[in-house]
This record gives C-alpha cells, sequence and structure tokens, in this order.
C-alpha cells in the first residue's frame, strides 16, 4: 500500500525568488504541488520525504521571466492493489452500500458485498444492523474490508471493496 519511489517534476519558478535561497523556494513549491495529488500511475502522493537533485534552471521563451527546473526526488505514495486487507473508517452510509475511508483512499462497499446477515435500517440514523441487532455500521465505524476492484484515474482512485469473507466486518465505532 505504502511505498517510496523516486521521481522528477518539472517547476517553474519567478524570477524574484533567484538568489541565495532559491533551493528552499524550490522545495516549498514541489511539496505544496506534490503533497495531496494523485496520479493515475503511482497513486496518491503522501509525503516528499528528501529533494534528489535540482537540475540547471532553464529560462523559458515566453518573455516572462520564469526559470524551469527539473527536480528529482524521493516521495511515499499510497497506492491500492486488488485483493488487499484494510482498516477503514465509514463516511456515509445509504441503501446501496456504504462509503469508508482508508488514509487518502475512498472506498465503496455495496449491498451485494456486505454479509447477508445485514439489513439496511432507515428508523433511526442511516446504517445497517445485523439481524441480531448487536452490530451496526453507520458514520465513524471502523470496518476490515479487502478490495475486489479498483479504477486508476489520472486524478483520482477509485476502489470497490467487500466485507463478505471470513475475518473481515465490523472492528469497532468512533468511540472505540
Amino acid at each position: 500500500m505504502f511505498y517510496f519511489l523516486t521521481l522528477s517534476k518539472s517547476l517553474d519558478i519567478h524570477p524574484k525568488h533567484f538568489g541565495s535561497k532559491l533551493r528552499e523556494v524550490i522545495r516549498e513549491k514541489l511539496i505544496a504541488e506534490t503533497e495531496g495529488t494523485c496520479t493515475g500511475k503511482y497513486g496518491y502522493v503522501v509525503a516528499v520525504t528528501k529533494v534528489d537533485d535540482i537540475g540547471r534552471g532553464r529560462i523559458r521563451q515566453d518573455q516572462s521571466g520564469y526559470a524551469t527546473f527539473e527536480v528529482t526526488y524521493g516521495c511515499i505514495v499510497c497506492r491500492p492493489y486488488k485483493g488487499e486487507v484494510l482498516d477503514a473508517v465509514v463516511t456515509s452510509v445509504n441503501k446501496m452500500g456504504f462509503f469508508a475511508q482508508a488514509g487518502p483512499l475512498q472506498l465503496f462497499v455495496t449491498q451485494h458485498l456486505i454479509p447477508d446477515e445485514f439489513e439496511f435500517d432507515t428508523s433511526d440514523d442511516n446504517s445497517w444492523i445485523s439481524m441480531d441487532q448487536t452490530t451496526r455500521i453507520q458514520g465513524g465505524t471502523h470496518v476490515r474490508i479487502r478490495i475486489v476492484g479498483i479504477k486508476y484515474d489520472p486524478s483520482e482512485v477509485f476502489c470497490i471493496a467487500t466485507m463478505k469473507e471470513d475475518y473481515l466486518g465490523v472492528i469497532g465505532n468512533e468511540a472505540a
């Protein structure tokens, strides 16, 4: 799920930053533009850990004065795989299933992938409740799920998950 990668990126820097603190400005801009973003190929960039190399700047030919620097950096990325088991927190519940969050990943568990012992209950707050009334899936509930499908878009990762297997299911609630 979490991996360390070495990536590179081109950064445009305004001429007012040319000077003794150029490297610091480049590092800050790299972190601001990179952390929290998603690439379809590598997943979510969680953190930039180090700047390995800052190439020689090339002045752009568009009369702006900006310079483009090629920066090589190390970062931690979050990339899910099919079959991976995750602990997640339920964010919203509806009659079609529920959404859960595991780090930066948004997961959906459809009603067909929730164990048959659960029924949708609209009486109090939207929730899935077990037939013996002892277990409830609602916002804030902690669940253990397995990823069964992933779709990578250029700016987002979509995951479908299941709770319908051994050792998966509710593991606690918000208060636990």
